[in-house]
């Protein structure tokens, strides 16, 4: 199983493409923004630079995109901040070996559940995080909208 590793991986970047040329952009400050612990959003700031997505600044700090958001997929992303080897689908532990479904579930789900996973990686390579910031744009622009409206 995933965890919200990703989400929060996501919501980072979309942050410091947001605001890198207006705020020095640290560990508290996208705490403050994701609701998550300091502590867990350094240890993802270390595995998005592990994988070359950000750099942080030397001696004033602040993180910052190392690509152009256009060059980062969804799929990048995924790779950097999850478990290599995390399962999409978790079999349940102890099925009955006598039966003849018992024995056979893990054969029979393996294979097609290895595909689906393929698949949604390779989905998550055409997703670049210039498009998730395009649609986070506009739907502020269309929340901001509806609030005008209102008034």
């Amino acid at each position: 199983m995933f965890s919200s590793k990703l989400a929060t991986a996501v919501h980072i970047l979309l942050y410091i493409e947001e605001y890198e040329n207006e705020e020095k952009i640290t560990s508290e400050v996208l705490s403050d923004t994701t609701g998550v612990n300091a502590v867990n959003i350094r240890k993802l700031l270390s595995l998005l630079k592990s994988a070359g997505l950000i750099s942080v600044r030397a001696g004033i700090g602040g993180a910052y995109l190392a690509m152009p958001p256009e060059d980062i997929s969804l799929r990048m992303i995924f790779n950097a901040v999850e478990e290599k080897d995390a399962e999409l689908f978790r079999m349940h532990e102890h099925p009955n070996v006598n039966c003849p479904v018992g024995r056979t579930i893990k054969t029979v789900l393996d294979g097609r559940l290895g595909l689906i996973r393929k698949d949604m990686l390779d989905e998550m390579d055409q997703v670049k995080l210039s498009e998730m910031f395009r649609d986070m744009n506009a739907r502020l622009e269309k929340d901001n909208a509806a609030a005008q409206e209102r008034q």
